[in-house]
């Protein structure tokens, strides 16, 4: 596993205030520029709470780092860092909420914004008001800020119906999200290895194997924009890394070749129907390269609650194959 990176430099703006405070709100920045000072402006918006805001950018050109800085750098909650390369979704949120000492951490990307003005202060509540939530998934909705962004949802087809709703899960969207800070801590945060896809539910998992519940609330929503740029595109290595990284994880819970075999058939199915063959077979090679030093087993709450909130509404592979893979 990657040695973590040394401390970011702060470029701009004020860290957090020594005293507690409720929430550290991250984003992570990758040029983007237009998106990502909207993105800003949301997160400072935010009300109802005791907030700060930290930016931390992953190689953007200096240009793009003095547009930030002119923009917030006056302002008292907010703080600039530099990591000075991109380290990945995983490793620079992992960086980046070492940064603060919040009660709870909400990621937001820089290319979504807050659908209102207390969605922070709300999700606060939530976890005040159940002292075992653990993580906690927003509604990710399209540019109209009225439908979900299909494409951004994470959970069983099934309860697409319900994404205004709440219930609990296995895992969130990273596009916005909070974690309980004690939870992130016992849970060693993100795998920086993953660097991108499916480190959410890595986390999810460390998470609820130490009895922390995973919700989703649909009463909490951000507005997604989904900017092509400084985006990996599925033929240019996205789907490598979704199949090697899905693989790891299942390899980490003990999951023997024989029991992965379906899915990896899946995969390679779903890469030949839409020109990512190549990718998949790179993806399952780099998965089982992987050195796993010690697999860990599922406690039986932990089996019972994945099979409660997240197998019983997927169904069966044959399922699966149609409704995910062949309907696509």
């Amino acid at each position: 596993m990657p040695t973590e990176p040394a401390k970011p430099k702060r470029l701009a703006g004020a860290p957090p205030p020594l005293q507690g405070y409720d929430a550290d709100i991250i984003i992570l920045c990758l040029e983007r520029l237009p998106d990502t000072l909207a993105a800003i402006a949301s997160a400072l918006g935010q009300r109802g709470g005791e907030f700060h805001v930290t930016v931390l950018d992953q190689g953007s050109a200096p240009e793009t780092l003095a547009a930030i800085a002119r923009a917030f750098g006056g302002h008292s909650r907010f703080a600039l860092h530099s990591a000075g390369r991109n380290l990945g979704v995983a490793g620079g949120r992992n960086l980046a909420a070492a940064l603060g000492h919040g009660q709870i951490i909400v990621a937001l990307d820089n290319d979504a914004a807050f659908a209102d003005e207390f969605v922070v202060a709300n999700a606060l509540r939530a976890f005040r008001r159940a002292p075992d939530l653990g993580a906690l998934g927003f509604a990710i909705l399209a540019t109209d800020g009225t439908q979900p962004d299909t494409g951004s949802w994470g959970y069983p087809k099934g309860l697409l119906p319900r994404y205004r709703e709440r219930f609990d899960t296995t895992t969130f969207v990273g596009a916005g999200h909070a974690i309980r800070r004690a939870a992130w801590t016992a849970a060693g945060g993100y795998d920086p290895d993953l660097f991108f896809t499916w480190e959410e539910y890595d986390f999810c998992l460390a998470a609820i194997a130490l009895g922390w519940r995973v919700a989703y609330d649909g009463t909490l929503a951000v507005i997604h924009k989904v900017s092509p740029e400084a985006r990996v595109q599925w033929q240019g290595g996205r789907m490598a890394l979704f199949v090697r990284n899905r693989l790891l994880i299942a390899r980490k819970w003990g999951a023997a070749p024989l029991a992965l075999a379906p899915r990896i058939g899946a995969y390679l199915l779903r890469g030949a129907l839409t020109g990512c063959a190549a990718q998949v077979w790179r993806g399952v090679r780099a998965a089982f390269a992987a050195n796993i030093a010690a697999p860990r087993r599922m406690p039986a709450a932990m089996r019972r609650y994945i099979r409660h909130n997240e197998t019983r509404h997927r169904g069966s592979w044959l399922q699966r194959l149609r409704r995910e893979v062949l309907a696509r």
